[in-house]
């Protein structure tokens, strides 16, 4: 089976993605067709991005990012968790996302976005960044709303019809999980022949 990692973007103190991380985590274990792991990028410590290489070398100095590399490289596809700050994800997972590139590269992706107006437009920056690291996003998508799944906007109480919605994207994150651990073995022998630029940041 695959295994995806449920990605909780948000860091700030007294998060609200928390509690939406471990619900997806919850329903996901209901299933057999795939390993899951709740992935905090909190835990990881993450400074503003600090390597002096870019990211497509692969060359990290760092303990923090062979850290962050080695969990994501363990994964088939990712569920991002996330935020929408003024119109986008947040900056703790974009700086986590900048981090790496071939630990991504040719996996899939979904996501559960939370905000004013469901996290749509964080997911929508988030599609924009993973089309760059070629990571196949699904159609599929979870918003949830400030106001009608928290109470007070922050309590997690959240609409029963929003279990089939993290199943339905689960289902196609799944399917393309799959699908592109092909598109990954047929990539290695081209990537490893491909040189890699100087200079780049």
């Amino acid at each position: 089976m695959i295994k995806i990692a449920i990605v909780l973007g948000s860091t700030r103190p007294g998060r609200n993605g928390e509690a939406v991380a471990k619900w997806v985590m919850g329903l996901a274990n209901q299933r057999t067709d795939a390993d899951f792991e709740l992935v905090d990028v909190q835990a990881f410590d993450l400074p503003v991005l600090d390597e002096p290489n870019s990211p497509s070398q692969g060359l990290y100095t760092k303990d923090h990012t062979k850290a962050w590399s080695a969990k994501v490289s363990e994964f088939d596809a990712y569920v991002f968790v996330t935020p929408e700050y003024n119109h986008s994800t947040s900056g703790a997972l974009k700086n986590a996302i900048d981090f790496l590139n071939k630990e991504w590269a040719n996996k899939a992706a979904g996501f559960v976005g939370y905000g004013s107006v469901g996290g749509t437009r964080a997911v929508e920056h988030l599609r924009l960044i993973m089309a760059e690291l070629q990571v196949a996003t699904v159609r599929a998508q979870v918003g949830l709303s400030l106001f009608t799944d928290f109470t007070d906007m922050r309590t997690f109480t959240p609409a029963t019809l929003h279990e089939q919605e993290v199943h339905t994207m689960l289902d196609q994150l799944i399917a393309w999980g799959n699908a592109m651990r092909t598109v990954r073995d047929k990539a290695v022998p081209h990537e490893q022949a491909a040189p890699v630029a100087e200079g780049v940041s």
